[in-house]
């Protein structure tokens, strides 16, 4: 048997802000725009992908899943996130050196520290 990992599920209060945010935040590309199911992708009809879905409880405690980027400068990436409206979290992590973030919903990510050359 093979598996192709095809998207990964976000649930969201608002699916259409959220997924333009993060499309906004990777650089991706919008693939379906329903407000029901908004999809986005690295580039058109190229998995994997990340869907937006909407869902009416409101977000309680840490994620069990977080995405982690791995950027090419650190701090700079931090900055351009923090300016499109992520915010800094303190999920226990204490002195790390990777920065926790979450989008504006409060789902947590990690971005990594600069990639080695």
């Amino acid at each position: 048997m093979v598996l192709e990992w095809e998207q990964v599920v976000v649930d969201a209060a608002d699916p259409v802000t959220l997924g333009r945010w993060w499309a906004n935040a990777l650089g991706w590309v919008v693939a379906s725009d329903a407000p029901d199911e908004f999809e986005i992708q690295p580039i058109s009809d190229r998995l994997t992908g990340l869907i937006f879905e909407p869902v009416g409880e409101a977000k309680s405690g840490k994620n069990r899943l977080h995405l982690d980027f791995r950027p090419d400068d650190q701090q700079a990436e931090v900055a351009r996130l923090l300016g499109l409206g992520a915010r800094h979290a303190d999920v226990g992590q204490g002195m790390q050196a990777w920065v926790v973030l979450t989008d504006p919903e409060g789902n947590e990510f990690c971005v990594l520290s600069t990639k080695r050359t």
